[in-house]
């Protein structure tokens, strides 16, 4: 039962977040839309560092001879998260889509539109935090590492409070495109339907993951930090308010590593 809710609780966040096309008649306030992001990328961010990276270098530390032990039990993190960052490169390189914020639009020709290419966008970028939710949830069942069911609800959660906003940020436009409400609402969410798709496939994979755990680790954090850099903090950052994406950032960051420590 906790194991569902954890799955589905990333999806639940871009459900939340689409529903504000309920709530609001044209585009979300961009004052709200700097905070979210700001706090989107603080939460990604920690639980990135804490959940992710920190965990993958304590599993590969207690396998490895004495001498240059210290080396050899970063090599995982650091070559997954190399990976995780150069996947999301392909695919942003291959997919037509929409940066957040932007009207230009990136990857092969297509005749999508604008607000397709953004939905697309954000659907791939929830790809790799739904892996990241089932790699934590499998550490955390297979006991060969430091990662606790309650710390893997803490990612799960953190990634759901960063969903919100993403949410929010399909759906709007869909509404002001002309669409239905609940239509914008139906988009919107099923953005995030990947994330449960790709946790339960890391899942039921986790047995053969075992051996390369710390790579997959590093991976989704760096498939996660990819997003910031290359999504939410250039938006976050641009512009007016952009106080408020930083004041936003050290609440999701400080928050994230509370929740991650406390229930670790």
């Amino acid at each position: 039962m906790i194991l569902t809710i954890g799955l589905l609780l990333p999806l639940l966040g871009t459900m939340l977040g689409s529903a504000f096309v309920f709530l609001m008649k044209d585009e979300m306030p961009l004052r709200l839309q700097k905070t979210l992001l700001g706090f989107a990328s603080g939460v990604m961010v920690a639980a990135s560092v804490w959940s992710l990276l920190i965990p993958a270098i304590e599993m590969a530390a207690p396998s490895q001879p004495p001498r240059g032990e210290a080396f050899l039990s970063v090599v995982p993190a650091a070559v997954g998260f190399l990976l995780g960052m150069g996947f999301l490169l392909m695919i942003d390189e291959l997919t037509p889509h929409l940066h957040i914020g932007t009207d230009k639009p990136e990857g092969m020709r297509t005749h999508l539109s604008k607000t397709a290419m953004l939905a697309l966008a954000v659907t791939i970028h929830n790809l790799p935090e739904g892996m990241a939710v089932g790699v934590v949830f499998a550490g955390a069942e297979s006991g060969t590492s430091n990662i606790t069911l309650a710390s893997a609800i803490a990612v799960a959660l953190g990634i759901a409070i960063q969903n919100v906003p993403e949410g929010a940020i399909i759906s709007m436009p869909m509404r002001a495109a002309g669409n239905s409400k609940w239509k914008s609402f139906l988009i919107g969410s099923l953005s995030g339907a990947v994330e449960p798709v790709g946790a339960v496939a890391v899942l039921l994979l986790a047995s053969l993951l075992t051996p390369v755990l710390p790579y997959m680790l590093a991976f989704a954090a760096g498939a996660m930090f990819y997003v910031v850099v290359e999504e939410l903090i250039p938006e976050a950052s641009g512009g007016q308010h952009s106080n408020l994406s930083t004041i936003g950032f050290a609440i999701g960051f400080v928050l994230m590593m509370v929740l991650d420590v406390v229930l670790g």
